[in-house]
């Protein structure tokens, strides 16, 4: 994913950058050389020489840094990057266990009930139109299970919102019983 623009908001201490996907904010607290009220940022935009992946930004002091676009992703917690991780780590898992197994990829491809081209994209790490089922098979057919763990995000403070309830609203006899008088309808 290419950046698109980047920009300093010294008030909400945090880059703005601007993909094709949107608008994301990555704070200053994430940045290995940190700006101050002192040491100001005086330019931030997208690194031509880093393929516009990252952006470049330069404090008054003269110290400069860059950030790559998938460490703000991270940070965000974008969905679509996660995915594309998450397949990347099923994907090494796959090949791993295929190499310790000793079993060839036709034998595999004939177990799942598929084509031996269907089975070498899987075992692509670069193929992110996989799907995560795809790989779950793949690896059960492996002897390999998947575990799925859900926690708190990091930076999410550790707390999860809590969901309420609706409230019931007070009805009299006639709106509880319907319109029918508490009469049921029969077949």
């Amino acid at each position: 994913m290419r950046i698109d623009s980047v920009r300093s908001d010294p008030r909400r201490r945090c880059f703005l950058v601007r993909t094709a996907r949107g608008e994301f904010e990555f704070p200053w607290a994430q940045l290995k050389v940190v700006p101050s009220p002192s040491d100001p940022v005086v330019s931030a935009a997208p690194d031509p020489e880093l393929g516009r992946e990252a952006f470049t930004y330069s404090l008054a002091s003269g110290a400069e840094d860059s950030v790559h676009i998938d460490h703000v992703l991270r940070f965000v917690g974008d969905p679509e990057y996660e995915r594309k991780e998450l397949l990347y780590a099923l994907t090494l898992e796959a090949i791993a266990s295929l190499d310790t197994s000793g079993r060839s990829k036709r034998s595999l491809a004939r177990q799942l009930g598929t084509s031996l081209a269907q089975v070498l994209r899987l075992l692509d790490t670069a193929n992110s139109r996989k799907s995560v089922d795809q790989m779950v098979r793949l690896l059960g057919a492996l002897g390999r299970s998947v575990e799925l763990r859900v926690g708190v995000a990091e930076g999410a403070g550790g707390t999860v919102p809590a969901r309420r309830r609706p409230t019931r609203t007070a009805t009299t006899p006639a709106t509880a019983r319907g319109a029918r008088g508490g009469r049921s309808r029969r077949a």
